[in-house]
């Protein structure tokens, strides 16, 4: 018992002070996504939005903003800064049109925002609908732990769950993985770009730079933002970008019950497919908020979970720009925390995976005019690439329509809760009916890092 006792009090010292900051940075995730959302336009209306100064801080390192962006100087990149007018959607897309995805589906008609059809923005989806009743068939023949929800998502908040995270698998606490996470890319020096939270106002600005640039990132999509600005995503994915789900509401997903999860996953795999026509095989969870429980839950429904690369020598390769958003620090001290990943990113034998957001005006700020720039001109150089493409993955295999992969998913998914089962494109099963795709489902080795790359392989190769 005083072991025990003793194990909660060390997990609660060592991870007091990055509670606050994931608590911080959880208010300002949704009080931004509260403020960047039409309360009556779906029609992808802008919106500029403000916080709290931040405080200062002494740095050394003060680069220039990249040429033509429109970005200030590094050094007046802070939370409260003035904003600039945003971009119209510059691309137009119509029905029927072709993806660059071989074999997609043509772009179906184009969507049209209804309140009834969808849960309400930014809160946990409720799961009393019948398409989360479908949704949770899927689960069916899959070995789902019996683990409770955590409090919170955090493991201040969660004592208890805390000191059982190796068994957990709890990424949040201690950086527990599994051998069916993908954390880095494969080749050394190569960089897998990804940006989180949007699609917002902002993602124009974006979308503009990568596409001078010639670089392609993984968009990892929040569903409440897919009904409000279809027509962004829609530029995304018909630019080349890969899609992937980050759920409904943005909610930590070990904190939420089965139904929840399922719901969360389900309704953002549903927009997603309502807006491109197909469904992404890919999802990270909101702050890297993942154990075993929702990991099977992932696996279950088709979604492969991608978090970023860390360990204990790098630290998290994560930019930490929603700090700036937040008013935590200020642009060069964001940019110096980017200078180390890309120090430490020289060091690794594998290439990585980098957390960066495109939901704030600042974030896209920094990506653009200095995390960006700064790493096309780094020495040794970096490859930029989404994260499907760093990972080998056959383009295809990343959304369920044109996937070939004859055993993930195993069982067919019904992506539009309407009791219709899709296996790998192929539509008609009832969801009481037996898959026809004869395969078990790939074991997941919970307990086990080892030969990560090869189950990973094996999922979506």
């Amino acid at each position: 018992m005083k072991l025990q006792a003793f194990s909660v009090f060390l997990t609660l010292a060592v991870v007091a002070n990055a509670q606050n900051l994931k608590a911080r940075h959880d208010r300002v995730v949704h009080k931004r996504q509260a403020l960047t959302s039409p309360s009556v336009s779906h029609s992808g209306t802008t919106h500029s939005t403000t916080t709290t100064a931040a405080a200062t801080h002494s740095v050394s390192l003060v680069p220039a903003a990249a040429a033509g962006t429109g970005v200030p100087p590094i050094e007046s990149i802070s939370s409260g800064m003035p904003t600039q007018a945003t971009l119209p959607v510059s691309g137009t897309f119509t029905p029927g049109a072709t993806p660059p995805v071989s074999g997609a589906p043509v772009l179906p008609t184009p969507f049209v925002f209804k309140p009834a059809d969808w849960p309400p923005q930014d809160r946990v989806a409720p799961v009393d609908s019948s398409e989360v009743a479908e949704w949770l068939k899927e689960l069916e023949g899959h070995n789902i732990p019996a683990l409770a929800p955590t409090v919170d998502g955090s493991c201040a908040g969660d004592p208890v769950a805390a000191a059982d995270a190796a068994n957990r698998g709890w990424w949040t606490c201690g950086g527990h993985t599994r051998a069916t996470d993908v954390l880095a890319c494969p080749d050394k020096l190569t960089w897998g770009v990804s940006f989180d939270d949007g699609p917002s106002p902002y993602t124009q600005k974006l979308l503009n730079f990568l596409s001078e640039k010639d670089i392609n990132a993984t968009f990892f999509v929040v569903g409440s933002r897919v009904i409000e600005r279809p027509q962004l995503l829609l530029e995304e994915y018909m630019r080349g970008h890969e899609i992937s789900v980050h759920t409904w509401s943005h909610r930590p997903l070990t904190s939420l019950t089965t139904e929840q999860v399922v719901a969360e996953l389900g309704w953002t795999r549903k927009a997603i497919k309502t807006v491109l026509g197909v469904t992404p095989t890919t999802m990270r969870p909101p702050f890297g908020d993942i154990d075993d429980r929702v990991r099977a839950i992932s696996l279950a429904m088709g979604m492969v979970p991608i978090l970023w690369t860390s360990s204990p020598a790098t630290g998290p390769f994560d930019t930490f720009d929603w700090k700036v958003a937040a008013g935590l620090v200020k642009g060069p001290q964001s940019f110096n925390t980017f200078q180390a990943i890309l120090g430490n990113a020289s060091t690794l034998n594998t290439g990585f995976i980098v957390l960066q957001h495109d939901l704030y005006e600042i974030t896209v700020d920094m990506a653009v005019g200095h995390t960006l720039t700064a790493a096309l001109t780094h020495n040794p150089a970096l490859n930029l690439q989404a994260i499907g493409k760093c990972m080998k993955w056959p383009t295809g295999n990343l959304y369920l329509e044109t996937n070939t992969n004859a055993t993930f998913p195993t069982k067919g998914v019904d992506t539009d809760g309407d009791g219709v089962i899709e296996t790998h494109g192929k539509t008609g099963q009832s969801s009481n009916g037996s898959n026809n795709n004869g395969a078990g489902f790939v074991a997941v080795p919970f307990f086990t890092v080892a030969g990560a790359m090869a189950v990973i392989a094996t999922l979506l190769s």
